[in-house]
């Protein structure tokens, strides 16, 4: 006597754990995930005139901007670098950091209507903007490595081995983000206006952050400030590396890490309790 089974391929639970992360899941609707990066990378420049152009426009333009207020007026130091590939390496990691926690944080509210009439793992969401921001970095990566390249041929820069971190930079400031905008995208289901707090806090943040000033600029009395900041690890690194000159301390990557991945580890758990019941609040 036979038996005939069953094979099912989807399968609906009704309760599942805070802490559980389906990768297999995941990996089954990849081809989503590429979709939802063709959709952001057509959509935000269709019907543009310089399209992709804008990639290199925006940070060659904020670095002349930089210039002219941090180094000509506020006259920061740049630890004696060449003052394009000092703000140009701030600018080019920031702009993906910054980019990545905004979008990521409003993708309840900006993705209802999908989340309402069609099931996939949510989580899906966050990754494709933290893997289309990666799209847009690589363009800006490359326009600040030719700007490498060339002060590198002048001797006005040294680039040395720890440019080899920078997967594990960019990996870092796609978890920092990520993580971030998880749990800003999950309280904003009931209270919009921290929206708008991130937007502001967001520009104090960069202020914070040794974006377009070295760690040697800050009073010794407000360095602690800076050095508490999980990203000052990551920024002072992709300089040291790329421009060789800065106080770059190998421990503050340590630090960075175990922030990363707690950060990371509260916002799953925060976005999984979320989801189940964010269409009755949103």
């Amino acid at each position: 006597m036979s038996t005939n089974k069953q094979l099912w391929t989807e399968e609906i639970k009704a309760d599942s754990s805070l802490f559980s992360i389906n990768f297999k899941e995941l990996w089954h609707y990849r081809d989503l995930l590429l979709m939802l990066l063709k959709r952001d990378f057509i959509t935000f420049y269709k019907q543009t005139i310089l399209g992709p152009i804008w990639f290199f426009v925006q940070p060659i333009m904020t670095s002349l901007i930089y210039m002219v207020l941090f180094g000509q007026v506020a006259k920061l130091s740049t630890d004696d670098l060449p003052q394009i590939p000092f703000y140009l390496a701030g600018i080019t990691i920031w702009n993906y950091f910054a980019d990545s926690l905004v979008k990521t944080s409003s993708v309840f509210q900006s993705n209802a209507s999908i989340f309402g009439k069609v099931y996939f793992p949510r989580l899906i969401m966050p990754l494709s903007i933290v893997f289309s921001g990666l799209l847009k970095f690589g363009v800006q990566f490359l326009l600040f490595i030719a700007v490498v390249v060339y002060y590198s041929f002048t001797n006005q820069i040294q680039p040395n081995l720890w440019i080899l971190m920078t997967p594990l930079l960019i990996l870092l400031m796609a978890g920092f983000a990520l993580g971030l905008g998880m749990i800003f995208s999950s309280m904003t289901t009931k209270y919009k206006d921290l929206s708008f707090l991130l937007a502001f806090g967001i520009q104090l943040y960069m202020y914070a952050t040794p974006v377009v000033y070295p760690i040697s600029a800050m009073p010794e009395k407000y360095r602690w400030i800076v050095d508490a900041n999980p990203l000052t690890g990551i920024f002072e690194c992709f300089r040291y590396g790329y421009l060789g000159s800065g106080h770059f301390e190998p421990s503050s990557l340590i630090y960075t890490t175990l922030f990363v991945v707690v950060l990371l580890f509260v916002g799953v758990i925060t976005f999984n309790k979320v989801e189940k019941g964010f269409m009755d609040s949103i």
